[in-house]
């Protein structure tokens, strides 16, 4: 592919000998010095499709950095996609003058500025922390003559786009960029304006599409009901890696507990958790300690851990293209997995974009569908608006789950079958 031997060598020392399908697209195009835009799903490969280039690249330059400056930007949205970033990297550049640095919130910011003084060949970092830095003049972006953006949808979602802008214009013109992205939402074309010139385009899934090897389920359920469920669900597969998302930092926290007193060994991650914390519950994880991760959205992209069998979607994303990203940590490098989502209610607008957003119906595990009804309040205000749901019926759209109907507790909704 153009790359150096030493590269290669590397990569066979790795165990890697075959590019997969971003990185046999991407590649060639950025060694040939072109603005590449990638799209892709999470669990391709994406960080190696930027990172071989970029590496290769500044092999050939030979060049020290500039004091506080870093000669290539690799922008992430999470602590953990950046720390991940880093350490698919440092193996590449092994045995090499090459520096890679990481500046994240979370974590003091006083060694970082001493770290990025004589300057660094690799610098990934978060757009708040990159902005805190520079304001500080502890680093400058004047001398970066490659940039990547990785995952930039997500940083959509999660209100960076007025940080983009800023960095954007503190950027040398005469760069070389690569923008990866799982979806392709319409404030991207903004970012791929601002941040891209020409770019040669490569998609090797269309956007919405979820991994081949996920099987997908969903439960019609009341809420009261969920965290039985998961119980009886993770009893099933205790010695397996599951990954459960939460809506809220609270519920994730408070669901947690409750799968702890249940017997199960736990651990919680979302955005009040410190970097240590957050560190520590996803080394238990990987390495097994933890069985079960309770997560927000800040861990539906970017964690690489091959070994998770199952993700349950306790709450449904408000932003359908999160559900992508939340089932694409399972079914990773090849490996098979399942991703359960859990349907309220009060969830079947949020279930109804999500299969609209990837052109298909998700099985039906139990249950049966809920019907929406139109929101009272919605209507007074003239609006039509996502409403409260009730069971189907004849007529309603329903569809048949499967196995018995049995209900619990009291929950007046669908029951459910014979745990699959």
């Amino acid at each position: 592919m153009g790359l150096p031997a030493v590269l290669v060598r590397k990569l066979g020392q790795m165990g890697i000998t075959d590019p997969t399908p971003i990185q046999s697209h991407a590649i060639p195009h950025a060694l040939n010095g072109h603005d590449v835009m990638g799209l892709a799903q999470t669990g391709t490969g994406k960080t190696a499709a930027f990172g071989l280039p970029l590496i290769a690249e500044m092999m050939e330059a030979d060049d020290r950095p500039l004091p506080k400056a870093a000669t290539s930007l690799i922008l992430a949205p999470t602590r953990e996609l950046a720390n991940q970033i880093r350490d698919t990297l440092l193996p590449l550049v092994k045995d090499t003058p090459m520096k890679i640095n990481v500046v994240v919130g979370g974590a003091s910011i006083g060694p970082q500025i001493k770290r990025l003084e004589k300057g660094t060949h690799i610098l990934v970092a978060t757009p708040g922390r990159l902005l805190d830095l520079i304001d500080r003049r502890a680093l400058r972006l004047d001398a970066t003559r490659f940039l990547v953006l990785d995952e930039a949808d997500q940083m959509l979602d999660m209100g960076f786009i007025h940080a983009l802008r800023k960095i954007a214009a503190l950027l040398a013109k005469e760069r070389q960029t690569m923008l990866f992205s799982a979806t392709m939402p319409k404030q991207m074309e903004e970012i791929a304006g601002s941040y891209l010139v020409n770019p040669k385009r490569v998609q090797v899934s269309p956007p919405g599409k979820a991994a081949d090897k996920v099987s997908q389920a969903v439960h019609f359920i009341a809420k009261a009901e969920k965290p039985n469920l998961l119980i009886e669900l993770l009893g099933a597969h205790k010695g397996e890696l599951a990954l459960v998302f939460g809506r809220t930092k609270h519920g994730s926290d408070k669901l947690a507990r409750k799968l702890e007193s249940a017997g199960f060994k736990v651990a919680a991650i979302h955005g009040n958790k410190s970097q240590g914390q957050r560190e520590r519950a996803l080394k238990a994880f990987r390495d097994g300690e933890v069985k079960v991760l309770v997560a927000t959205d800040v861990a539906a992209r970017g964690l690489d851990i091959p070994d998770v069998k199952h993700v349950y979607n306790f709450d449904l994303p408000n932003v359908p293209e999160n559900y992508i990203h939340r089932i694409g940590r399972t079914a990773r490098a090849g490996k098979d997995g399942a991703a359960i989502a859990f349907c309220a209610p009060d969830e079947m607008g949020e279930l109804k974009d999500i299969q609209k957003v990837m052109g298909l119906s998700i099985p039906i595990a139990s249950g049966r569908a809920w019907e929406e009804l139109p929101d009272p309040k919605a209507k007074s205000n003239g609006g039509g608006g996502r409403g409260r749901g009730r069971p189907g019926g004849p007529g309603g759209g329903a569809s048949a789950g499967k196995g018995p109907r049995r209900r619990r507790g009291g929950g007046g909704g669908a029951g459910r079958g014979k745990a699959a």
